[in-house]
């Protein structure tokens, strides 16, 4: 019996929703208190992803199989950072730039 092939939307939804599942879990173990507008963005981004299957309305933030846009991928890695006790890291110079 062949399976047909996953479809690539459902998978992006369900890796959006479960991420950010982990990072609200994270900070609720780790004792972190997410400030205000980080709750309301994981609340947010998760009824959009919910609803429509993905949390951006313009195609030109993000890939078309993709769940989240850019900049919400940034901002949900900085909150599950946070949760994890991780300090942020600043962006170094780059590769042959000379820091004088």
């Amino acid at each position: 019996m062949k399976r047909s092939p996953p479809d690539p939307k459902a998978q992006a939804r369900r890796a959006a929703l479960n991420a950010l599942r982990r990072a609200r879990r994270a900070a609720d173990r780790a004792g972190v208190a997410l400030s205000e507008w980080e709750g309301e963005f994981l609340g947010s981004v998760e009824d959009r992803v919910k609803t429509y299957g993905r949390a951006f309305g313009d195609p030109e933030k993000g890939g078309p199989g993709q769940a989240l846009s850019a900049l919400q991928s940034v901002k949900l890695k900085e909150i599950t950072a946070k949760a994890k006790g991780d300090r942020p890291r600043k962006p170094g110079p780059h590769r042959g730039e000379r820091d004088d």
